[in-house]
């Protein structure tokens, strides 16, 4: 598959990756963390509040309908991102891991979590290719500090990370279908933004 040297070529400006900690859950996956990677993260992240068009969903849940527990909005393929910062580090991600993941990463992902009450409960990203073959989720988190929950499918010692402003937290190899991953209600907490990097028809 051919694609633009320019999708890997680091922009100036992004913080260095050389730093980042890899961590082999097992099963084929791992996690990358990098702590305080995205510059001015205050500015960031009161951009995104203010300019993201963010939206609250309803879902099925067996036999009623409930509200997502946090706001939401997908950056297609394509879509400008609201701050130039998340264009460098989409840009500097898909040069730092091309020859893992051999392709760029193509959209952002925004959950917006107002308080203690937002989660998300126990899932992978397994709609779309995430269900057969390894790939990354890149996540930018933004505002207080929430743990990432994460546990081997049918059972085994849970791993736990927690987000802080600016951090980078990645989840590769076979972790979407291997593991699942969790962001639980908390008694206090203050408004984060997670904007989760993916490659086309990860979900």
């Amino acid at each position: 598959m051919d694609f633009q040297s320019t999708l890997f070529q680091a922009p100036t400006g992004m913080g260095d990756l050389a730093g980042t900690e890899r961590r082999v859950l097992g099963q084929g996956a791992w996690l990358d963390v990098l702590r305080s990677w995205l510059p001015a993260p205050d500015d960031v992240f009161e951009t995104l509040v203010a300019d993201v068009p963010w939206r609250a969903e309803r879902r099925q849940m067996y036999d009623r309908m409930v509200d997502v527990p946090r706001l939401l909005h997908t950056y297609m393929i394509g879509e400008p991102l609201p701050h130039p910062l998340l264009e460098q580090a989409r840009d500097a991600l898909s040069a730092h891991y091309a020859d893992e993941l051999g392709e760029p990463f193509r959209t952002a992902g925004c959950c917006y979590y107002r308080d203690g009450r937002d989660s998300v409960a126990w899932h992978g990203d397994t709609i779309g290719r995430g269900s057969t073959h390894d790939t990354m989720v890149a996540i930018v988190s933004l505002g207080d500090p929430r743990k990432l929950h994460l546990r081997p499918r049918g059972g085994g010692e849970s791993v736990v990370v927690e987000m802080g402003h600016g951090d980078l937290v990645v989840m590769g190899g076979s972790c979407q279908r291997t593991w699942e991953h969790a962001v639980p209600k908390v008694a206090t907490a203050g408004p984060r933004i997670s904007v989760q990097f993916r490659p086309f028809n990860v979900f």
